[in-house]
């Protein structure tokens, strides 16, 4: 078999001396199996190259899910800590708040926080992506509930490294003119501006601030991707409705993966953008919530629990694209490379 092994590996197949049941996409046989014997031991991506396929994935990915972004913390943002109907609702749905923001902000206000959602992207998916294939070359995966705890360990990871690349992006996102502004307005004039207003006031440790909002939030929502992602492709290689080789088989997955991750993950991504965007007092705290659990619960208690989903439709519409772009390119290119080491 000369294409890209996506399912079972015998002990002796594997480079590390575990007995991983199945894979992604890291794994790919060496070469048709001789008379003479098994064939040789697969290749496995290089971990670094692996850690950089992955930042590139999700970086392409965002440049087309980026204005879903702005939308998606603007929704989130809007109403807070105010019952429904007390307020006035700028934006009352993915699509309509696309055209309020293109027709007020203009099509750059539609990609504003590019460049720190780049950053973010790229340091935070290249070390989860990396980490959680370096844990499934190891074996990992292969135990019951290994995925999710791969995935959950991966995702706090690349989550805490990349905090303040998140922060920032946040910040500019929420930024528009006051006709249509809601949230804390930090008017900052840029991504380095942001960096240097935030540490000059707060210190390195102000970078980090709201990260402890960000680790449950790409946990859950890492574990449920990558997990959902190795399952569903599994189970459509078992099926046999389309070929285990294919990138259909890659695009379904990560279609399934992009649901359940959209789903799980909302309520853990408004508490995210509302510690990240609050103000702070003159001491360093948060004007509004003191932590995860105090943000929890003012939310809960001021709009309900249908505060916790607010934004879910361009959570979705922004999840499930990039959930299937990221996947779908990170597979590709990791069959890919492995080939070209064959080659």
């Amino acid at each position: 078999m000369t294409d890209v092994q996506l399912l079972k590996h015998s002990p002796e197949e594997s480079v590390f001396g575990a007995q991983p049941s199945h894979r992604m996409a890291s794994t790919v046989s060496a070469g048709p199996r001789s008379a003479l014997g098994p064939s040789r031991p697969p290749l496995v991506v290089w971990p670094p190259l692996d850690f950089a396929l992955g930042a590139f994935s999700c970086c392409a990915a965002c440049v087309f899910t980026n204005p879903l972004e702005v939308v998606k913390t603007r929704l989130q943002l809007q109403g807070e800590l105010r019952a429904r109907g007390s307020y006035q609702r700028h934006y009352r749905g993915a699509l309509q708040a696309l055209w309020v923001v293109g027709r007020t902000d203009g099509l750059r206000g539609l990609q504003k926080g590019l460049s720190a959602g780049l950053m973010y992207q790229g340091v935070m998916n290249g070390v989860r992506l990396g980490s959680y294939s370096y844990c499934e070359s190891l074996g990992v995966t292969s135990f019951h509930g290994g995925s999710l705890l791969s995935g959950a360990v991966a995702g706090a990871l690349g989550a805490f490294i990349a905090s303040p690349a998140y922060l920032v992006k946040t910040h500019l996102q929420a930024q528009t003119v006051e006709a249509i502004a809601v949230g804390h307005q930090h008017n900052h004039l840029g991504v380095s501006d942001a960096f240097v207003t935030i540490y000059r006031r707060d210190g390195v440790i102000g970078l980090w601030r709201g990260v402890n909002g960000a680790v449950p939030r790409v946990m859950m929502g890492s574990a449920a991707q990558l997990a959902t992602f190795t399952s569903a492709k599994e189970w459509l290689s078992h099926s046999q409705w389309v070929s285990p080789n294919s990138w259909l088989t890659t695009l379904i997955a990560a279609m399934i993966s992009g649901v359940a991750v959209a789903v799980s993950m909302t309520p853990f991504d408004v508490i995210s953008t509302r510690l990240y965007n609050q103000p702070v007092d003159e001491f360093r705290r948060g004007r509004l919530y003191h932590g995860f659990s105090d943000c929890m619960l003012k939310v809960c208690q001021a709009e309900g629990l249908r505060g916790f989903y607010k934004g879910m439709g361009p959570v979705f519409l922004r999840l499930a694209p990039h959930t299937m772009l990221s996947m779908l390119f990170w597979d590709l290119l990791r069959q890919q490379t492995v080939k070209d080491q064959q080659g």
